[in-house]
Parts: C-alpha cells; structure tokens; sequence
C-alpha cells in the first residue's frame, strides 16, 4: 500500500512526492525500495503489486524498475485501506485463486530483517493451513500514544510451530498515556503494525460478510480487470466507495481473527518524532540531516535541512527543524501532533502550492 500523502512528514513530505517515496532514513534508498526490497526476498517480483493514487504511478515505476507496471494499481482518489485490498483482490483471484497474501504498508521501518522475513515465512504458514486472518502484533517497549493495540486472548492459543499466535481478544484505537501505561504493564497488548496475511479466499469471505457493499462493487467488474475497461470502472467505482479502513471495516468485527506477537525492530514512521526515535543521534542527542549544520548549545532536536544550505542553530532543546523547498517548519517535538493542523492551515489561509 503506498497511496498514502504523510502529511505528518510535511514540509519534507508533499502531496506531489509523500514520504514513501523519500529517503527518508539517509541510506540511499526510499522507504519504497527498502519495502520492496524485503519482499522479493519471500516471492517473486511478479506477485506483487503496489496500490497507489494515480498521480504516483510514475513515482513507483521509476523507484522499482524491477515490478511490472501493470502490477502497479492506480487509485483515482483516497479511499482509505479496505477498497485498496478489496481491489487488490480482485485483480489477485484472476491470476491465482489460491493465493496467499500479505498486505503491508509501504512506508515502514524494520531494523531486524532476517526476523521478519522469518516472521512473514510463520505467519503464511499458518494462513496456508487456516481460515484465519492475521495481523502482526510488535510487542511494545513503552506505553505509546501513537499507535492502535491488540489485546490478546490468554486462553485463545493456536496450536501452531512457534505457539506465538494468539486469537485477537479487542482492538483499541490510540489510546490516552494512562491507558497506554495500563496496555503496556498488563502484557496482554500489542501494537496494531497494520501488517496482515491471509488467504485470498478468507478475506474474500470477510469482505462478502462485513464489507457487503464494497465487495460488490468492485466484483462487478471481474470481466474488465485486466483489460482497457478498468481504470474507466476503477474511476466509478472509487467515486462510489466509502471511505473505510482495514481495521474497521473487516478486522475488528470479524470472529476469526489472529495475531502473530512479534518483535522485528518494527516503526510505523508516522511522524518526525518516530524518525528521531530510531534514528542515530550526535552526542547531544541531536539528529542532523545536512551537510552544514552547525549546533551550539542545542540538544534532542530532529534537523532536517538541504545539503547546499549553511544552518545554524543556538540554544534549542527537543525542536524539529525542517527546511524542504520554500518552506521552513520550526516546531517544538512534544507538539508535532499538531503539524496536520499547520498543513491544513497553510493550505486554506496560503495555497495548494505549499501542500
């Protein structure tokens, strides 16, 4: 999945070039290719797609020389997660019905590799054998704020190789910091990653039960995939989807539902904070992308400025300093919550051409 605009990552990210398509993380490859990058070591180049808006095409053709253009999936406007997998599914079944799947976000950090590959490799076993659907569940190391839990169901093991697959007992969207430290000391809570397996046929059955609507329309079109008719079908039936997520739509009303604990070093990367946190910092606690940044008496600050300008900075304590094009953002980081709000501002009070 790599639709998505990362309006958090603003100014650096933009709706014209969204974080996925950065590199963001300085090691010479954008959060695309490292996603991408991880999966063909589990299959081959040809079995998989990429569902992004329609403006991006070219973004994920250039990035991933390796993919099949027409495995690149073009969506004419943001609907959300469900009918990104609802029409991935669609063009799935016509090239393999038995299919099994995973769905992962394009824009994620995982520092331990190896370990999710081996991860991914347990969980496509379990979704072969069973009619379950999974999601990969990361132990937390700290009772955050930012991030969806799972509350597993002590009594609900799965007699699987790694007996680490539990039934999924509630889903709970970000919760405040007191219910988060509660999640957290309790042991029975996981980070939702928003990574899910399943066979085709299972969430082709959860989408026919729980999302009725959604199925239907994009299963109206099965004779058109593949041919010249579907992006004109795509176009209709996007403008009359409902905006529904994942999680909501399929994951938290359904009875089957499982998650595999993991732990890969894993980061959703959803803000500068997150960036700061799993990145490498000087010896102030500073992380500085930049080639002529000076620093005098500033510490646990995220700067992020072009090679070709010469910063200076004195006496910051915990700010996000980003310089992308012609914009400037200075923002405290206990506060970057609010850079959604600045974007939408900018972009009433300022114009499309900052966003």
């Amino acid at each position: 999945m790599a639709g998505g605009i990362g309006s958090r990552f603003w100014p650096l990210s933009r709706v014209s070039r969204p974080k996925q398509f950065l590199d963001i993380l300085g090691v010479g490859k954008t959060l695309l290719q490292q996603t991408f990058g991880r999966f063909i070591k589990i299959c081959d180049p040809d079995n998989i797609y990429v569902v992004t808006n329609a403006d991006y095409k070219d973004h994920v053709v250039d990035q991933l020389p390796e993919i099949n253009p027409d495995n690149v999936l073009r969506e004419p406007m943001m609907r959300n997660t469900a009918p990104c997998v609802a029409y991935a599914n669609q063009r799935i079944v016509i090239k393999n019905p038995d299919a099994n799947i995973v769905v992962a976000p394009s824009d994620h950090l995982i520092l331990k590799e190896e370990e999710f590959i081996k991860v991914i490799k347990q969980g496509l076993e379990f979704t072969a054998d069973n009619k379950g659907l999974l999601t990969l569940g990361i132990k937390p190391s700290r009772p955050d704020t930012g991030y969806g839990y799972i509350q597993i169901n002590s009594n609900g093991n799965v007699k699987t190789k790694n007996n680490k697959i539990r039934k999924v007992k509630t889903f709970t969207e970000k919760p405040d910091y007191e219910l988060a430290k509660v999640f957290y000391e309790s042991g029975e809570f996981y980070w939702n990653s928003g990574i899910f397996l399943w066979s085709l046929k299972s969430v082709m059955e959860a989408f026919e039960k729980h999302l009725p609507e959604v199925c239907s329309l994009f299963g109206e079109g099965e004779a058109l995939y593949n041919t010249d008719k579907e992006e004109a079908f795509i176009k209709k039936t996007y403008s009359k989807c409902r905006n529904v997520s994942l999680d909501y739509g399929i994951m938290e009303k359904a009875s089957n539902v499982f998650v595999l604990c993991s732990d890969f070093g894993w980061s959703d990367l959803g803000t500068w904070g997150s960036l700061y946190a799993n990145s490498e910092k000087d010896d102030n606690g500073n992380v500085i992308r930049g080639k002529d940044v000076m620093m005098y008496n500033t510490k646990d600050c995220v700067v992020n400025v072009p090679d070709s300008k010469l910063v200076v900075l004195q006496g910051l304590d915990d700010y996000i300093v980003v310089e992308s094009d012609n914009i400037l953002l200075v923002c405290r980081k206990k506060d970057e919550q609010q850079i959604r709000q600045y974007v939408n501002d900018v972009k009433m009070g300022k114009g499309e051409k900052y966003i």
